[in-house]
């Protein structure tokens, strides 16, 4: 049984948490304020990853029939579910009620997006076969599926990537940053990548929203594809204007090197390890270290 001296600190503290609510958080929603799921977005996440990988997750697929079935249950599956969430998206971004010209262009973009499955499902594939030829340690296809992370936040990329097209609101980052949070892969859906994208580890990766990736480019872990500065306006705020590298066909990246500012790696072009670069290079150049500075230092003397 709770008592006063329980519930008048409880009461004081509810009292404090809600005074001047909007004036002095204007950032967070009320309760009439739409604004997407988290948890259904991984969900869509998941069943997108179900049209486009059959048999690896939900329903096992074992013959031509039951793979129809069992596709068109999930492409209605993902209709239902992420027209809701651009639905929602549409009122987060300017806090309108509900229309029914808002529903149809909800459905309108949902519509858009199904036929980009197709184009998703084959770029994919172009990348789990990258992915699986450049490393020796994969022994399957499958195991590229199921097992590399680079995957999870591929897949991710590839269907924020196209909802970012549609210029759907704040659902394209969400999704980004799902895969973000789960594998340490950062990357913008705002970025350009062609097929036959390859990342090994991937740890600590950063894609700028600008970025453009050519085909058959293949990143290691902790490289960052970023900004050297930012323009801004009037007002001091930054302007988004493009500002991150364009990496041309067949270029490799090895781990922990940094390619800031709009440069062009031209293609062929392979960046060694823990390299800094901000000016653009010829196609099939080779950026490398200097040669290590070996020093004798004794009793702590390199801290």
């Amino acid at each position: 049984m709770k008592t006063k001296q329980t519930i008048n600190p409880v009461r004081k503290t509810v009292e404090q948490l809600t005074k001047n609510h909007q004036e002095a958080y204007p950032y967070i929603p009320l309760h009439e304020r739409r604004i997407p799921s988290i948890v259904r977005l991984n969900e869509i996440v998941e069943v997108a990853h179900s049209i486009v990988f059959p048999g690896y997750s939900g329903a096992s697929i074992v013959n031509e029939d039951s793979l129809m079935y069992h596709t068109g249950v999930y492409v209605e599956k993902l209709y239902n579910l992420l027209s809701q969430q651009i639905l929602d998206a549409l009122f987060f971004e300017k806090n309108e009620s509900e229309t029914i010209s808002a529903k149809e262009k909800a459905c309108q973009i949902t519509h858009a997006f199904l036929e980009k499955l197709p184009k998703i499902k084959q770029m994919l594939s172009t990348d789990v076969k990258a992915i699986f030829n450049s490393d020796p340690a994969a022994k399957s296809y499958d195991e590229v599926i199921f097992c590399y992370p680079a995957m999870k936040a591929i897949l991710n990329y590839r269907i924020a990537h196209e909802l970012y097209c549609l210029e759907v609101p704040v659902l394209p980052r969400i999704i980004s940053e799902l895969a973000h949070s789960e594998t340490g892969i950062e990357i913008h859906p705002g970025a350009q990548i062609g097929e036959y994208f390859s990342i090994d580890h991937g740890t600590g990766i950063v894609i700028g929203g600008t970025a453009i990736i050519g085909n058959h480019v293949m990143l290691y872990q902790g490289v960052t594809l970023g900004a050297k500065n930012f323009t801004l306006d009037a007002e001091g705020h930054p302007i988004d204007v493009p500002r991150h590298p364009i990496l041309e066909d067949y270029v490799t990246v090895y781990s922990n090197s940094s390619i800031l500012g709009r440069v062009t790696i031209g293609h062929g072009t392979i960046i060694g390890g823990n390299i800094w670069l901000t000016h653009s290079v010829p196609p099939h150049s080779r950026i490398l270290q200097t040669k290590a500075i070996e020093l004798d230092l004794m009793d702590g003397a390199g801290i």
